[in-house]
C-alpha cells in the first residue's frame, strides 16, 4: 500500500473514531438521554440536550482539535517534540488571569474567561517583548524567555493563592488550573469558536511556511522571505488558539504534546495531512477523557485525570523506545 493511501486510511479511520466519540458523547452523563426522548421532543431531554451536553461535546471537539494542531505547529516551529503551549507562557498566563478574577473580579465564567485569555496574551506579549530586544533572534530566545515570563506567571500565580480563601476562592483556582468542561453552555461558545477556527483556517493555509520553519534558520532564509516575522506570525495565530480554549476550559494537559507525536509516528512527517491528523487526535484524545470524566465515578473528576493518565505513560514509552533504538 502507497503511503499516500495509508495516511489517507488512518485520517478516515480517526474521523469515524472521532464522530463515534462525538454521538457517545452526547449521551452520556448524570441525566439519561435517549434517541426516543429526542425525537419525541421531550422538554427535559431536549433543554438538556440543546443548553449542556451539545455545547460541551462541541467544545470538547474544538478544544482538542486545536490543541492538537496547536502542538504540532509548535514543535515543528521550535523543532522540538517536547515543545508545547507552555513554551511560550500561555497557559501559565492564564492561570494568573483566572485566579485573579476569582479573587479580584466578579468571580464569573465570564470574568474568568474574559482575565483568563487577557492573562494569555499579556504573557505572550511580555515573550515577543523580550525576544525582540534579545541580542540573537530565533527559537532559543522565545524559548529563554518564555521560561523567564512561564516562572513569573507561576510566581504571580501562587501569590495570588496564598491571598485566597482556603475554603472557597483557592478550590475555584485549583479546580480551574486541573482543566474541566462541566459548565460549558451555548452562550460561552461564540467567542472561542470563532476565534480558534479563524486562526486554525491560517495555520492550515500558511503550512508551507510551518514546514519551511522546521529547517535551519540560514536555510529558510535562503527560500525567501522573513523568517523571525513568519515566525511571530504563526506562532501568534497558534497561541490565540490555545488561549482561546484555555480561557473556557482550564488547563488541559497532554493533548497538544501527545496528539502531535501520535500523528507523526503513523504519517512519518510534518506535512498538512499530519497537521490534520493531530488535530483529529487531539479531539478524539479530550473528547474520549470528558466522556470518563463524567462517567467513571459519581462525582464528575477534571478531564486533566484522564489526559495525564493517558499521556505520562505514553511519554515513558517513547523514552523508553528511543532507549533502545540508542544501544
Amino acid at each position: 500500500m502507497k503511503k499516500s493511501s495509508k495516511i489517507k486510511n488512518i485520517i478516515f479511520l480517526m474521523t469515524l473514531v472521532l464522530l463515534v466519540e462525538l454521538v457517545l458523547s452526547l449521551f452520556v452523563g448524570k441525566y439519561p438521554l435517549s434517541f426516543e426522548g429526542l425525537l419525541a421532543g421531550e422538554e427535559q431531554a431536549m433543554r438538556v440536550f440543546m443548553t449542556l451536553r451539545l455545547p460541551r461535546t462541541c467544545m470538547a471537539v474544538l478544544a482538542g482539535f486545536g490543541l492538537g494542531v496547536a502542538g504540532m505547529v509548535y514543535q515543528t516551529v521550535f523543532r522540538n517534540p517536547l515543545a508545547s503551549p507552555d513554551i511560550i507562557g500561555v497557559s501559565s498566563g492564564a492561570s494568573a488571569g483566572a485566579a485573579f478574577a476569582i479573587l479580584f473580579l466578579t468571580g464569573s465564567a465570564f470574568a474568568v474567561m474574559g482575565s483568563a485569555f487577557l492573562g494569555s496574551m499579556i504573557a505572550v506579549a511580555l515573550v515577543l517583548a523580550l525576544t525582540s530586544i534579545a541580542p540573537e533572534k530565533g527559537n532559543a530566545s522565545i524559548v529563554l524567555a518564555g521560561i523567564a515570563i512561564h516562572s513569573l506567571a507561576q510566581t504571580i500565580l501562587m501569590v495570588l493563592k496564598l491571598s485566597a480563601d482556603p475554603e472557597k476562592e483557592l478550590a475555584s483556582i485549583e479546580y480551574w488550573i486541573m482543566g474541566s468542561l462541566n459548565g460549558i453552555t451555548l452562550d460561552k461558545l461564540p467567542v472561542p469558536v470563532v476565534l480558534s477556527v479563524l486562526c486554525m483556517i491560517a495555520l492550515f493555509l500558511l503550512h508551507r511556511q510551518v514546514l519551511l520553519l522546521s529547517v535551519e534558520e540560514s536555510e529558510a532564509a535562503l527560500l525567501g522571505g522573513s523568517v523571525e516575522k513568519m515566525r511571530l506570525c504563526i506562532l501568534l495565530l497558534a497561541t490565540l488558539v490555545v488561549a482561546a480554549t484555555v480561557s473556557v476550559t482550564g488547563i488541559i494537559s497532554f493533548v497538544g504534546l501527545l496528539a502531535p507525536h501520535c500523528a507523526r509516528l503513523l504519517t512519518k512527517d510534518n506535512r498538512i495531512h499530519s497537521l490534520w491528523l493531530s488535530g483529529l487526535l487531539g479531539g478524539s484524545i479530550l473528547c474520549m477523557a470528558d466522556i470518563l470524566a463524567r462517567s467513571v465515578v459519581a462525582s464528575e473528576l477534571p478531564v486533566s485525570v484522564f489526559t495525564s493518565l493517558l499521556g505520562a505513560p505514553f511519554l515513558i514509552w517513547l523514552l523508553l523506545r528511543r532507549r533502545d533504538e540508542n544501544v
